[in-house]
Order: structure tokens, then C-alpha cells, then sequence
């Protein structure tokens, strides 16, 4: 067992605060690594406060995580102490399903172990996430980090540029394609970014003018108002795919109408409350669908790592001290951040 550093919320009302507990001693083919640097997911904070009713407190939040390899167990083999290495939001599976046996672990049949707010399969014990000094893993859950990509900046690829390349890659986007991004937040401004290095015409959907600079700066070849109805009719019947990373509840049919027909409209924003069920002319007249991702199996997540490391991708961030946190949780519920909050965890080593 190793004593870890942390932050913790207690319970849904409580601000994150230090938090103490020890890691589990390696098991034959576990990593150990040291914690360098951890993205700010909107899911931890509604996890921290509970919002989906499912949180086991204390609860320890981040699940994109970038560490160098400090210890190996006896049989692991993947990687060696030094490696700079990823872990993103699940630290196991069944490994024995059909999902699972297709790499898709995060759709596991029987339930993948989320990296915070889990259990172990072998104990029980719940799992704690990134905000803290290191974390013990399965090596077949660890991913390689490129070397010529910034660590910070690759963090959020482990949530945030999975959950845009996986729908980009199962629909199709690239060249010959049309392909909308719905919010230039922390999952969009990825999506804008993978997108348009697939490819695909990529426009982005916003309803604040000020964001119209920054979303072309990031690779939007359009971007539209959505509020404004005669820029939205411009587009009718026209998008291949569009994916929505909203986390708030509002009306999907303006976005169905600009699919052209066997369009697809994907959902990865994972609002409170669910949307309004969309008009079923809107799907039927056009075969057009209406669908939802999660995140991406490991081989999907390492594909997409290399994809970026060959790019030269990574999130735009601002890096804050762990002790920032509850400020950043703030900031972030008014979308006062380009694009991704990261934590340095030296700050909490210190």
C-alpha cells in the first residue's frame, strides 16, 4: 500500500478538500505511475455534487490522466518505469463479453470499471480518480502518450478527444464529408480540431458570436448561429453527421432538419435532464438517425493518441494548483474556460 495525496469531496454539498488514502499494492500485471497532470471533466463535477445520483463519497474525481511509469508488477510487460503513459475513464472490464471482446470496453455487457466512482472486480473497493499524486492500473488499461505532444495538453484527449474522435471514426467524417459540431466547449473544440484533421467541411454550431474567431482558429471552415433561424435554413438537408456535445437540455429537431438523408445526429453531451423526444417525422422522412457515443475501447483510445501525436493535436488548455479546483468548478459551470481546465499535480506534491 502507498499513501496518496488527493483531493476529495465528502459529500454533494461539500467543496473538494485534501484528502489522504492509500493505494493498492501492484498486482502481477498492474503500472504504477506518478500523476503529472489531470484534466477537469464536466462529469466530475457531476459526480462530486451528485447530480446523477450515483456517487459513492468520498469521491476523488479525473479520469484524464497523464503519468510517468514509477513501478511495474511481476508480470507486466507493456510498459517500463519512465514511460509517459495515459489513463482515461476506465481502469477495467469484464474482458469476457462481446463488447469487450470486440474492444469495446466502455459498452462492457456486464459494466467497465469507471477509474473514480468504481469498484474493483477483485475487492469491492471503490476507485479514486486522478486528482491525486499516482494511481495503480492493469497494464491492458494504460495507454502510450506520443512523445512529441505536450503531456498537459494531451490529458483531456483521454475524455474529451476520445468522446469526439470515436463518433467522428464510427460515422465516417473526412474528406467528401459535412460534419457539424454542436458547442465550442471542451468536448467541441476537440471535435472542431479532429474533425477538420480528418478531412471533413466542418461547421460549428454556437449560439455566442463571440466564439466565431476562436472556432475558425481551431479549424471550423463555417460556423453558425444557431439562434439565428435564416443561417440555420442555409443549411437544410445538407450535414453527413452532426455531433452535439451541449450538456444542457434543449430542443434537438433544428439540428435533425439539417441532416441530409441517412444523416446522423449524435449525442455525447450527457445533460442533467434529458432533451425534449425529438419529432418522428423528422427521423422517418429522411432516414435519418438519431444516436448517442461513449467515450472509446483502449485500441479506439491509443488509435486516436496516435492520430493526434501524427497531427500534432492536443487540447487548449489553462493549467491550474489542485488547491484551484473549486475555483475552476465555478469558472467552468460559466463556461469561463478555453477549453480544458488541467491540474499540475506537482502543485499538490508540494
Amino acid at each position: 500500500m502507498t499513501t496518496t495525496y488527493a483531493y476529495a469531496a465528502t459529500d454533494a454539498q461539500s467543496k473538494l478538500a485534501p484528502f489522504e488514502f492509500q493505494r493498492r499494492d501492484l498486482r502481477e500485471h498492474d503500472v504504477q505511475l506518478e500523476v503529472l497532470f489531470c484534466g477537469v471533466c464536466h462529469s466530475d463535477l457531476h459526480q462530486a455534487r451528485n447530480e446523477w445520483k450515483n456517487t459513492i463519497f468520498p469521491v476523488v474525481p479525473g479520469h484524464e490522466i497523464v503519468g510517468r511509469v514509477t513501478k511495474v508488477g511481476p508480470q507486466a510487460s507493456k510498459y517500463k518505469v519512465g514511460d509517459l503513459v495515459g489513463v482515461g475513464c476506465l481502469v477495467d472490464s469484464c474482458r469476457t463479453c462481446a463488447s469487450c471482446q470486440e474492444g469495446l470496453e466502455q459498452y462492457c455487457e456486464n459494466g467497465f470499471v469507471g477509474t473514480y466512482n468504481g469498484n474493483d472486480r477483485l475487492t469491492g473497493a471503490v476507485t479514486y480518480g486522478g486528482y491525486s499524486t499516482q494511481l495503480v492500473v492493469d497494464e491492458d488499461f494504460v495507454l502510450r502518450v506520443p512523445a512529441n505532444l505536450d503531456p498537459a495538453g494531451v490529458a483531456p484527449l483521454l475524455c474529451a478527444g476520445i468522446t469526439l474522435y470515436s463518433p467522428l471514426r464510427t460515422w465516417g467524417a473526412g474528406p467528401g464529408k459535412k460534419v457539424g459540431i454542436v458547442g465550442l466547449g471542451g468536448l467541441g473544440h476537440m471535435g472542431v480540431k479532429l474533425a477538420h484533421a480528418m478531412g471533413a467541411h466542418v461547421v460549428l454550431f454556437t449560439t455566442s458570436p463571440s466564439k466565431i474567431e476562436d472556432a475558425k482558429r481551431l479549424g471550423a471552415h463555417e460556423v453558425v448561429i444557431s439562434k439565428n433561424q435564416a443561417e440555420m435554413d442555409a443549411h437544410v438537408n445538407s450535414f453527413d453527421l452532426i455531433v452535439n456535445t451541449v450538456a444542457a437540455q434543449h430542443d434537438l429537431n433544428p439540428f435533425i432538419n439539417l441532416l441530409k438523408r441517412d444523416g446522423t445526429l449524435t449525442l455525447v453531451g450527457a445533460p442533467e435532464h434529458d432533451h425534449p423526444s425529438p419529432q418522428v417525422f423528422n427521423l422517418i422522412m429522411k432516414r435519418r438517425r438519431l444516436a448517442g457515443s461513449l467515450i472509446g475501447g483502449i485500441a479506439e483510445t491509443q488509435e486516436m493518441l496516435d492520430f493526434c501525436g501524427k497531427h500534432g493535436i492536443t487540447s487548449d488548455i489553462e493549467m491550474i494548483p489542485m488547491q484551484k479546483i473549486n475555483e475552476a468548478y465555478e469558472r467552468m459551470l460559466k463556461s469561463d474556460v478555453k477549453y480544458r481546465f488541467v491540474i499540475d499535480l506537482d502543485s499538490l506534491r508540494k
